[in-house]
């Protein structure tokens, strides 16, 4: 019989030799027949700890490594997207304003004092 092969994402490679993989897949609702996305994650045995968050692998099945492993990691289908992080110099960035150096705004008149002066104005 041969052995199933799942496509997922790594969602955690917190456990030593254990990433856990999120498998989904689209179904059609029985009654409103919207398609659905369906995921179930799957915990696959990575010997050498190769692979991390984030990266797209295909996993197969194998007999029980233990209580949760029962699929192994077969090859790596995508790379993860590191997102680009910079840090800017604190001396180089530009001066933040001050609060003396913003100029000041008139305060708004509430509604009442608005009715009061209108009715000065009339009389």
């Amino acid at each position: 019989m041969p052995k199933r092969v799942l496509t997922g994402t790594v969602v955690s490679d917190k456990g030593d030799k254990t990433i856990v993989v999120r498998v989904e897949r689209r179904v059609k609702h029985p009654l409103y027949g919207k398609i659905i996305k369906l995921s179930k994650k799957y915990h696959a045995h990575d010997a050498d700890n190769a692979f991390h968050t984030g990266e797209i692998v295909r996993i197969q099945e194998c007999a029980p490594v233990s209580k949760l492993k029962t699929w192994a990691v077969v090859d790596r289908l995508g790379v993860a997207k590191a997102a680009e992080i910079e840090i800017a110099d604190p001396e180089t960035s530009a001066p933040t304003k001050t609060p003396e150096a913003a100029p000041e705004k008139p305060a708004k008149a509430s509604k009442k004092a608005k009715a009061k002066a209108d009715a000065d104005a009339d009389a």
